[in-house]
């Protein structure tokens, strides 16, 4: 990221005057995001004045980043192009490789599953899952728009074909729900915008056919669908959140509630979450061991704790502003990218960890660049 921003800064004091920027209201709005929790310091307890430093810089991205692709000037269609490949070829190798290992430990991985586990990946299993869902919808759009001709074109159905797949035999349950939200996404567009009926009919039929050969050859999906109905059966159960992850966000939620209503406009601060939270978990919950407390596993939710109502809105708007004024020109990627990681904020605080704001917010910026005025004249689609 800091190699991003020394090239973009370089590039600006060499060259600025020959290009033309993006306007800066795009990119502005996610600082907001970065001051609401310097801000949050004013309610932060002096002994978590630690685990407040780390979070500031751990927020850096929404400065470094922004301020990076507004400084870069305009990609060129084919790097564009090539960068978008760049991550469907990547993502390829990595689940090629993570196949690979998990037919040599076959039975191990498989047994994994029922235990609430997953095949090892790089990055952790949920932001790659992200990350596969993304490279598919990347890997469409490109064929879609016939960005890529010949051979490639024949290699990139195999691409996409083989991470949707992937996808199943991977079972994240993240991974899938993106996944299937993408594909309704693009039902109806085909439906209602475009009127291509024969090709939406296509799609219907490979949402059809893809999870029911998928569910008859990969044990991990079956395992994690036996294994996620056993878990939603024991919500009723507070002991359960000891040993089922579905059982234990939902005690998250319902303590993170009771925080919220404690403390509605301010929060609590992002670094006093945990110790708030571990209160009411051995007031509420004393059958919930202290190694078994999770915090509330929903970006939105975490939000409100961590700084109140006041600074959810401040975020949302940070977040989703560049999002709402791209609207409603066309930019499939930009919208399959908000959309993915919200889906993921329902389930996951997303932006709590390096990998994941990481994540989020460079292909958020990344599909905005194609917003910028092209270089070159030209009639090629500019992957946006």
């Amino acid at each position: 990221m800091m190699g991003l921003a020394g090239t973009a800064l370089i590039c600006f004091l060499l060259h600025g005057r020959r290009y033309q920027r993006a306007t800066i209201n795009n990119y502005l709005p996610f600082l907001l995001i970065f001051l609401v929790h310097v801000g949050a310091g004013l309610t932060t307890s002096a002994a978590r004045m630690g685990e407040y430093s780390r979070d500031v810089v751990l927020q850096l991205p929404f400065v470094v980043l922004p301020v990076a692709f507004w400084l870069l000037p305009p990609l060129s269609t084919r790097q564009l192009r090539l960068l978008w490949l760049v991550l469907l070829t990547t993502t390829v190798v990595a689940a090629l490789l993570s196949t690979g290992n998990y037919l040599l430990h076959f039975d191990q991985i498989n047994e994994m599953y029922l235990r609430s586990k997953v095949m090892p990946t790089e990055p952790d299993h949920i932001r790659f899952s992200l990350l596969i869902t993304l490279a598919i919808v990347a890997g469409v759009c490109l064929l879609a728009h016939r960005s890529i001709v010949g051979r490639g074109h024949a290699l990139l159905w195999g691409a996409v074909l083989y991470l949707a797949f992937y996808q199943h035999l991977l079972a994240v349950r993240s991974g899938l729900v993106t996944l299937y939200t993408m594909a309704v996404i693009a039902l109806l567009w085909l439906v209602f915008r475009t009127r291509q009926y024969q090709q939406a009919l296509v799609l219907a039929a490979t949402l059809v056919v893809i999870p029911a050969i998928s569910y008859s050859v990969f044990p991990t999906l079956q395992n994690k669908s036996a294994n996620t109905r056993e878990d939603m059966g024991r919500v009723d159960n507070t002991a359960s959140a000891n040993n089922y992850s579905l059982v234990g966000r939902v005690y998250s939620y319902k303590v993170a509630l009771d925080v919220v209503k404690d403390n509605p406009w301010f929060g609590v601060g992002r670094a006093d979450i945990e110790p708030e939270m571990a209160v009411r978990y051995q007031r509420d919950y004393p059958n919930i061991r202290p190694e078994a407390y999770i915090q509330p596993h929903n970006q939105f939710l975490f939000s409100a704790v961590a700084f109140g109502l006041v600074g959810l809105v401040l975020f949302i708007v940070g977040f989703y502003y560049a999002g709402i004024s791209v609207w409603p020109q066309y930019a499939p990627l930009l919208l399959a990218q908000y959309c993915i990681v919200t889906l993921s904020f329902l389930v996951e605080y997303t932006l709590e960890t390096q990998v994941g704001l990481g994540y989020a917010l460079f292909f958020i910026l990344l599909a905005l660049e194609g917003q910028k005025p092209a270089l070159e004249p030209g009639t090629e689609w500019r992957p946006v």
